[in-house]
């Protein structure tokens, strides 16, 4: 596995640059996982050698945060937030719903490599429960309607892509 060479290129400069190149850790992660979609062990190895650190330190920082993926998830990844003001107003149903709707448990992609599932604590969107986040995206005031036609606008945005890449995967 190599980093294409212009991203290559621009995480050296950024690294470069930077005072303190260990503090690049997390956005370098996220550009290597940008890119592949995750961070396997080969993409920890690449961004390690980069900023000077082992895999295993990366590692502790991968494992670490909600946003990195050290699995392959799919092209949409839905946070759903379990925090107690979300269960206060609905959560467990929000919950329920997608796994019908989706066909997996907390954890599972979908089939067609399109969903990933996931409780994530407290998004900050308390005033707008229950929440979820679609690739960091925040979405309030779930309802199944709602939810719906979220999910609706990614398989189309999905679909689009597929058409306009010649891609067959989702």
């Amino acid at each position: 596995m190599m980093l294409p060479r212009e991203l290559k290129e621009r995480l050296e400069a950024e690294i470069r640059d930077a005072e303190h190149p260990r503090e690049l850790a997390v956005d370098v992660m996220f550009a290597i996982q940008d890119h592949y979609g995750y961070l396997s062990d080969a993409a920890l190895a690449e961004a390690a050698a980069l900023l000077g650190m082992t895999p295993l330190e990366l590692d502790e920082l991968a494992t670490f945060y909600t946003f990195t993926f050290r699995e392959p998830v799919g092209k949409y990844v839905i946070h759903v937030c379990d925090s107690v003001v979300c269960w206060m107003n609905g959560y467990e149903s929000v919950r329920d719903y997608l796994r019908r709707t989706l066909g997996v448990g907390l954890g599972e992609t979908t089939a067609d490599g399109l969903f990933t599932l996931l409780p994530v604590c407290c998004i900050g969107y308390c005033d707008r429960s229950p929440a979820m986040l679609v690739n960091r995206r925040v979405h309030g005031e779930l309802t199944p309607e709602k939810i719906d036609g979220i999910l609706e606008k990614c398989r189309s945005e999905a679909a689009k892509k597929r058409l306009e890449t010649g891609d067959s995967k989702p």
